[in-house]
């Protein structure tokens, strides 16, 4: 077999976090030994430490990992990144995309790693703002461009599904430094993320 992805999980981990679903359910009024649940618990403990797993990641060493030095002085952007993360109020998903742009400095990093910088810190606890700021902060650190822009949109399953359940509601944050707080620079990117270019 020339190819073969495995996931790996912390034995102990995953037991304890096992045990916590299993009394979760019976807490809920269900009944654990029945056919549907039986895995249940132990499927639910893996599926939160994979959802989680940005913990584990440091988002800095994966950009050092793909600099290029080249004299590249205009705007980079990756859009339409899939974002998926869990909201730390109810831990219930939100989801949508991000929109990504820095403007070099003598550096550019390899293209797959901002989509990878996205996931490091989506796949933690999250409040779609602080979200936003971590992103910029740590593309703004590592590259040290001229400037960054992070513009996300995401629906929340919190809004959707309880509370106020507004099925439409989307939120968008935005975040911006350097060159991107030029009007001219942040419409020119706004415009883009925008444009159906395809």
């Amino acid at each position: 077999m020339a190819y073969l992805k495995t996931e790996e999980y912390d034995l102990e981990i995953t037991k304890d976090i096992q045990k916590n679903y299993g009394e979760i359910l019976d807490k809920l009024g269900e009944d654990k030994s029945r056919e549907g649940l039986l895995k249940t618990p132990e499927r639910a403990a893996k599926a939160m430490q994979f959802l989680t797993q940005g913990y584990e990641l440091d988002a800095d060493k994966i950009l050092n990992s793909a600099l290029f030095k080249e004299d590249y002085q205009n705007m980079v952007i990756v859009k339409d990144i899939e974002v998926y993360s869990l909201c730390e109020h109810h831990i219930l998903p939100f989801y949508g995309k991000a929109h990504i742009a820095y403007i070099p400095n003598g550096y550019v990093v390899g293209l797959s790693k901002i989509p990878r910088v996205v996931d490091v810190f989506a796949r933690r606890l999250q409040v779609q703002e602080r979200l936003t700021h971590e992103i910029l902060n740590c593309i703004d650190s590592a590259l040290k461009p001229l400037g960054v822009a992070v513009v996300i949109e995401a629906a929340h399953m919190c809004m959707m599904m309880r509370g106020v359940q507004k099925q439409n509601s989307v939120t968008t944050t935005s975040a911006f430094t350097g060159e991107f707080k030029n009007v001219e620079t942040r419409t020119e990117f706004l415009n883009l993320i925008n444009a159906n270019l395809r």
